[in-house]
């Protein structure tokens, strides 16, 4: 059984990005890594209709009261075992800090997860960052259970961003 949400939870409208978000999409990942890498505009559209284009890709957009209050990516990834079943990982979770301790992050993850399960996904998965104790506590809330270590490798230049309570 899920998780309920917070009594503040208001409705958010959730749909498919689609290229004209480019703008919408740019705004709010400044709420995910204020000071990421620079990126020109061309690129930045480009990057997003690749996503856009890429099977299994979708990135979604919540909307309240037509502000884009939050956005992530489901990857659906096609898979060899456990009978076919494909899996899904969840990336670039962001709620605008105004909007954050809504629920709306918590509608928007569960929107993620239906859209999994209807495709035959048998789990779907998400990392965030070992010392993100804000979002390990946002994503156990949520249903999401540490069960697996995760591990990466970074291409030179792409730097570790410092996390802030």
């Amino acid at each position: 059984m899920r998780p309920t949400m917070s009594d503040e939870t208001t409705r958010l409208e959730i749909r498919p990005a689609v290229s004209q978000d480019y703008e919408v999409l740019r705004d709010l990942f400044t709420h995910l890594i204020p000071n990421d890498l620079a990126m020109t505009d061309d690129r930045g559209r480009a990057a997003l209709n690749g996503m856009l284009s890429h099977p299994g890709l979708t990135t979604l957009i919540g909307f309240h009261d037509g502000v884009a209050a939050a956005t992530c990516t489901l990857i659906v990834i096609p898979n060899f075992t456990r009978g076919g079943a494909p899996y899904a990982v969840i990336e670039n979770v962001v709620t605008r800090k105004d909007y954050r301790g809504k629920g709306l992050g918590e509608q928007l993850l569960r929107h993620a997860q239906d859209l999994a399960w209807a495709s035959g996904c048998y789990k779907v998965m998400l990392l965030t960052g070992a010392d993100n104790h804000g979002a390990q506590r946002f994503y156990e809330k949520v249903g999401f259970k540490q069960s697996k270590t995760g591990y990466q490798i970074r291409a030179p230049g792409y730097p570790k961003r410092a996390m802030k309570e």
